[in-house]
């Protein structure tokens, strides 16, 4: 690649990314979820085989053989392989695909798949065709359209040379003579224990409800194992299947009629018949059902299997399995949330106070700045946007402010009358009540002080009695003074 043009290719990537141009921000980006999933798989194959098969075992049962032979370190073992009946049909089957093309009769490629998919586009127009693939099509234009496909000519399938259940008889027969089954041999003992997964009741014991999330999360993990031509061609399949069944109103073809169709061509070993598979066969027709209804989901990995590749390849710790990643969020780091949250309160209580005080210091200066000032209608102004918002901290809300005077009381007539008969004593009596301090608790040291000093319990009787004379002789003496200056004013 010539250098400008290299150049040119930089600046147009750092554009997109940076997103100068305004008429690409308003469109959304598109960031594909699997992409460290993907780049995993096709870096290191073996890590990311080995991330999936542990997470497959952590939700199926897979004695040793079996797990070999899913890891394909083994050939699999597949029910009657040895029988003759299985003899003649692999020896009919040999004969077929001695004159084999590119297309029918050979290993799955993506040149195989580009030509199947122009079939799987035509059938997406005409899924209203009663008994589509149940209906068989004219074997002689069946037999051009193959002819067609396999020398890699372009088909014009909608020029209304052929019809619908010609192209829908000649998918099923060119998954028919793939060499294994779309989803491949060595997942066939996998694909028996999935559909053995059932729901727990409260007692611990298996239901006969099938358990769909773990059913959904083993497929997840399965087809991420699956070669890269057979889930492409499996995921254009299942799309055009749950297509047709979502129409099963006009073409009568409902999700369970087309796993009878097709779960002999998608999950059945080669070379075996009904007899071979006996009770497990209802098990294959309903797994292939169970596909077709939630296809929709299939082909997207599990969160912790996204999340262990992002960690991958971002440095972090990478979690082998969805246990792992459940320990992060296990009662003991649940416990510890709370510390954390005070930690952040005390942090931002701390921080809080900081800034409170920065800003009181800045109002003081603010309001000395403004107080110095000269006299002006400007000053006055700021004074009084100062004195509007009274929770401001200024060097005026310093100053203690003066208590409030206590409020009067009327002076009744009965009041005054007691006044001038009983005297000042009574006036006396009321203050030194209010004034009175309550009384304080006193810790032992200073009950012992009290007692040294001397307290009103310990004080003599003589004393008492001097003070009590001496109190009525000064009372007498104030009445005495107050009535000779009423009979003067009278």
């Amino acid at each position: 690649m010539p250098l400008q043009k290299l150049s040119a290719l930089i600046e147009a990537i750092c554009n997109l990314v940076i997103c100068n141009d305004s008429s690409l921000r308003s469109q959304p980006i598109i960031f594909n979820p699997d992409f460290f999933v993907e780049k995993l798989r096709h870096e290191k194959p073996e890590v990311f085989t080995e991330l999936v098969v542990s997470n497959i075992t952590r939700l199926i049962d897979l004695p040793g053989a079996e797990l070999a032979q899913l890891m394909g370190e083994e050939d699999p073992k597949l029910p009657g392989a040895n029988s003759t009946a299985s003899g003649f049909f692999r020896s009919l089957m040999s004969l077929k695909r001695k004159e084999k093309g590119v297309v029918f009769g050979s290993p799955l490629t993506e040149e195989g798949i580009a030509q199947v998919s122009q079939l799987i586009e035509y059938l997406h127009k005409n899924l209203r065709a009663e008994g589509l693939f149940r209906v068989p099509g004219n074997s002689i234009r069946q037999q051009i359209l193959k002819d067609a496909l396999n020398s890699g000519t372009d088909i014009d399938l909608d020029s209304g040379e052929f019809h619908s259940n010609d192209v829908a008889t000649l998918l099923k027969m060119f998954l028919g003579e793939l060499p294994e089954p779309l989803l491949t041999h060595k997942h066939f003992h996998a694909h028996l224990k999935i559909a053995d997964l059932m729901l727990f009741d409260e007692k611990g014991n298996k239901t006969s409800t099938p358990d769909k999330e773990r059913q959904i999360e083993a497929l997840q993990l399965l087809f991420l194992i699956l070669p890269a031509p057979n889930r492409s061609l499996l995921k254009l399949l299942l799309d055009l299947l749950y297509q047709t069944a979502k129409k099963q109103d006009k073409n009568k073809m409902s999700a369970h009629n087309l796993a009878l169709m097709f779960a002999p061509h998608i999950l059945w070993p080669r070379n075996v018949t009904a007899n071979d598979l006996q009770e497990n066969i209802t098990k294959l027709n309903n797994g292939v059902t169970f596909m077709i209804k939630h296809s929709q989901k299939l082909f997207k990995a599990p969160a912790y299997i996204r999340e262990c590749a992002r960690l991958h390849y971002l440095g972090s710790r990478a979690h082998t399995s969805k246990d792992d990643l459940d320990l992060l969020t296990s009662p003991g780091s649940k416990e510890l949330q709370p510390l954390k949250s005070q930690k952040r309160s005390r942090l931002d209580s701390c921080h809080q106070e900081e800034t409170q005080q920065r800003t009181e210091e800045a109002l003081r200066e603010l309001f000395r700045h403004v107080h110095n000032m000269p006299d002006s209608a400007k000053k006055k102004k700021l004074i009084r946007q100062f004195n509007k918002h009274p929770s401001a901290l200024t060097p005026s809300s310093d100053v203690a402010t003066p208590p409030a005077p206590r409020r009067a009381r009327s002076r009744s007539f009965s009041g005054l009358i007691k006044r001038k008969v009983l005297g000042t004593p009574v006036i006396q009596e009321r203050k030194s009540r209010d004034t009175t301090p309550e009384p304080k608790r006193v810790s032992k040291e200073n009950v012992h002080l009290l007692q040294k000093c001397g307290s009103p319990a310990h004080m003599s009787q003589g004393k008492l009695k001097s003070l009590e004379g001496q109190k009525e002789e000064s009372c007498r003496r104030m009445r005495a003074h107050l009535l000779s200056k009423d009979s003067s004013s009278l």
